[in-house]
């Protein structure tokens, strides 16, 4: 038999089963199906290669299937965890992503929120740069269901799974404060419009408060992506003011901090300790392996993509936040201050 020309009711009759049997395996709804029913129709697709008519199926049911993913840089150890996540769950729903990469660009992420409404996707899935909150407001509230992850900006109104930042950095500074710093530098990117960024630094300043320690604001270090670091840590080291230990707060930051440190002969941890938030890829194999806040991309990928698809079924559900634990891994990078060794 012709591919082209099979049919759903060529499958169903020749599975023994109805039409309406056949469309419910298809979909994946499996609830009430015995597993030799599963099995039969499993093997009767693959003899006909019936390949479900998509467009045919989004104009019955008013779905098209597919989710939109919009990234900000697909190239990163997180965000490729993180769409692994997703496409693994979506999998197992019958759904197909369209994945989009904005490079950080307000332009390119509405135009590829535009283009994804375009393509009638049944949901989005979005790393925001935080430039579209009024957008991906509409969007959510009037065409189709939008969930954020990664990263939480104040204005966010959507549904957002996104790490545990506040606990993870509390366990952090507590961990480093525990070993005798007093001095920790908070390598960070500025925060005042990002509640993820906010809530980092908020786990820095408790942890402090409890241990009676009082944080020096002059030991905070900005850093942005075009420019990189704006002061010099090893600058720092050779003021009054130096610093035991740097506390960067995602992987680009700790890779610039960890180079300009080797650059110059800096000895960690005997000169000086790093921790940085986010795993580093073989981080554990370095000259001195980092110690790191390890987040869970994949779980957070997967659980958006569950949430996604919780709104997709269940369109009136209201909006919720999941947090994701964090782990802290200790490695050779942290020791206690030099003049306690």
């Amino acid at each position: 038999m012709n591919k082209n020309k099979v049919r759903l009711i060529d499958v169903a009759t020749k599975a023994g089963v109805s039409k309406s049997t056949a469309s419910q395996f298809l979909n994946g709804r499996f609830d009430f199906m015995s597993l030799d029913t599963r099995l039969r129709l499993q093997k009767t697709v693959e003899e006909l290669n019936y390949v479900p008519n998509n467009i045919a199926r989004s104009l019955k049911t008013n779905k098209t299937r597919t989710l939109g993913v919009i990234v900000r840089d697909i190239s990163s150890y997180y965000t490729s965890q993180a769409i692994r996540g997703m496409d693994d769950y979506c999998k197992k729903q019958g759904y197909d992503l369209f994945i989009y990469n904005s490079d950080f660009e307000p332009k390119t992420e509405k135009n590829a929120l535009t283009t994804l409404c375009q393509l009638n996707v049944d949901g989005v899935i979005i790393a925001s740069c935080g430039n579209n909150a009024k957008l991906i407001e509409d969007i959510s509230n009037n065409t189709v269901p939008v969930v954020q992850f990664q990263l939480e900006h104040d204005d966010c109104d959507t549904g957002i799974v996104v790490a545990d930042y506040k606990k993870a950095s509390f366990e952090a500074t507590e961990y480093l404060l525990k070993l005798g710093h007093k001095k920790i530098c908070f390598v960070t990117q500025k925060f005042e419009t990002v509640k993820s960024r906010q809530e980092k630094y908020q786990g820095f300043v408790d942890a402090h408060k409890k241990h009676n320690v009082a944080v020096d604001d002059t030991l905070i270090l900005h850093w942005n992506r075009k420019e990189g670091l704006k002061g010099s840590p090893v600058d720092m080291l050779n003021s009054e003011q130096a610093p035991t230990a740097f506390f960067t707060q995602q992987i680009a930051i700790t890779v610039d901090v960890l180079r300009e440190l080797e650059k110059a002969n800096i000895d960690i941890p005997g000169e000086v300790s790093l921790l940085g938030f986010e795993e580093i890829p073989m981080a554990e194999f370095f000259k001195v392996p980092i110690t790191v806040v390890k987040q869970q991309p994949y779980d957070i990928g997967s659980e958006a993509a569950r949430m996604l698809m919780n709104k997709v079924n269940h369109p009136s559900s209201v909006n919720t936040r999941i947090l994701v634990p964090c782990s802290l891994v200790k490695r050779e990078s942290c020791d206690t201050p030099p003049q306690q060794n």
